[in-house]
């Protein structure tokens, strides 16, 4: 059996303001699905696997932060390894392949193949991942690549050379050179190098071997997680693909885009408009994503994104729209908007006082039979003001039926806990010194 790994631990901070460390790129529903309505880049290669009838498991090798949204997109049948720390893909991958080997009972013999969640692809791609698993079981090479005929010189993909066929599509390389600069990438398309995709494959032991060889022993998982940061942060492409001493690549010329950017998203979006919004007479090639309750209305552009939510606006031309990945770390300093399991929030208002203090204000829904845990803060009160729905509250181990109208305030290191019994709403304001998710000391609590 296939051991497929998705690589899902990214950000996305070109896709800024709907992408951000906890709601990433690959988990944006802006893609059509075949029964209608959108679906995520991560529910489409999820989907594409299944229907290619590649005989596989998947394993997700995603981070913390983004538990909750793939519990609340994949639900619970697939295999998710978190990372504890955001690094790059080679600890992800060790980790993953850690998972595989110690926890799911793999053999080193098994054969496994890592591809990222994001490219926007048809049904030929998964079939050159077939022959590059078949090539590994048949011994071709340690390291398969699959090699993306170039459209343009470009400093965002790896470059892999070949030099022949050593079975049927399957072409030896002889080297791999990861990102270069754009004047070098002009050289390398003359030459009839390939893009790397970011899809590999190799027998699980080949990467627990060379882990074994140069950092760690792998003989314990929970080890091994709490001593993450101690693998190197690099990318796989740097850490093997360039090391690879026997290494093949099966060629695709299907449809194959790296869902990177605005420009390259607008570009697969079933329409041009999501949300509230209205277009005058004189747009074009003009693509609006509109998250807020207000409307947006745009005349006048012509090969421009706009896209807004919680997090902020962007106003740009699609040629220019990833300029923003260097500016997102000074326009945000935490996600205004996120998904968790038991619902979602919305950060409404944000103030900072003269005297230290500040304040959050949050909408908040909970969905029904979901709770949000049993908590006490150290730098913060609270007040909850319910607006719909009904709820069973816990305050310091008391519980009351709570509903709209109801408003409750909560003490600095006062326990307390909130399970919905119908679709609930309310708004939070904290108050305190230091208004950060990380004031939350949860404590074991049934309900």
């Amino acid at each position: 059996m296939v051991q497929v790994i998705l690589l899902s631990g990214g950000s996305g901070k070109r896709l800024w303001p709907l992408s951000n460390g906890a709601r990433s790129k690959q988990f944006l529903p802006f893609l059509s699905c075949p029964t209608g309505g959108r679906e995520s880049m991560l529910q489409r290669v999820i989907r594409q696997i299944k229907e290619s009838d590649m005989k596989c498991d998947i394993t997700v090798a995603a981070n913390d932060q983004q538990r909750d949204m793939l519990i609340n997109q994949l639900g619970d049948g697939i295999n998710v390894v978190l990372e504890p720390s955001r690094r790059h893909t080679f600890p992800a991958i060790v980790l993953s392949c850690a998972d595989l080997l110690l926890n799911k009972g793999c053999s080193k013999d098994n054969v496994v193949v890592v591809l990222p969640c994001d490219p926007y692809t048809d049904a030929g791609y998964f079939e050159a991942i077939k022959q590059m698993a078949q090539a590994v079981e048949s011994n071709v090479a340690d390291l398969l690549y699959m090699g993306i005929k170039p459209t343009e010189p470009s400093d965002k993909f790896g470059y892999i050379f070949t030099d022949g066929e050593l079975s049927d599509n399957v072409l030896n390389v002889t080297n791999f050179t990861e990102k270069p600069s754009v004047k070098e990438s002009v050289e390398f398309i003359a030459k009839g190098a390939y893009w790397n995709s970011g899809v590999f494959a190799f027998r699980l032991g080949y990467i627990i071997d060379i882990v074994e060889q140069k950092y760690v022993h792998v003989n314990n998982f929970a080890e091994l997680r709490s001593r993450y940061s101690e693998l190197p942060n690099i990318s796989f492409d740097y850490e093997i693909a360039e090391r690879a001493q026997s290494a093949a690549m099966v060629p695709f010329d299907g449809q194959w885009q790296d869902v990177g950017t605005w420009n390259i998203l607008s570009s697969i979006m079933p329409d041009r408009t999501i949300g509230n919004v209205h277009f005058g007479s004189q747009c074009r090639n003009t693509h609006i994503i509109n998250e807020l309750s207000v409307p947006i209305y745009c005349d006048g552009m012509t090969d421009a994104i706009i896209a807004a939510g919680p997090d902020g606006i962007l106003v740009s031309a699609k040629a220019t729209s990833d300029t923003v990945k260097q500016h997102v770390d000074q326009l945000v300093d935490r996600p205004m908007y996120e998904e968790r399991r038991w619902g979602t929030y919305r950060v409404l208002d944000r103030t900072s006082g003269a005297d230290g203090m500040h304040s959050l204000t949050k909408n908040l829904f909970l969905k029904p039979g979901h709770n949000i845990s049993y908590q006490l803060h150290h730098h913060r009160q609270e007040v909850w003001t319910f607006v719909d729905g009904i709820g069973r509250l816990r305050l310091d181990d008391e519980e009351r039926i709570v509903r709209a109208g109801d408003v409750i305030h909560i003490q600095r290191e006062q326990k307390h806990g909130l399970k919905a019994i119908t679709p609930l709403t309310f708004i939070e304001v904290q108050i305190g010194t230091d208004l950060v998710e990380e004031d939350i000391v949860r404590l074991e609590m049934n309900w």
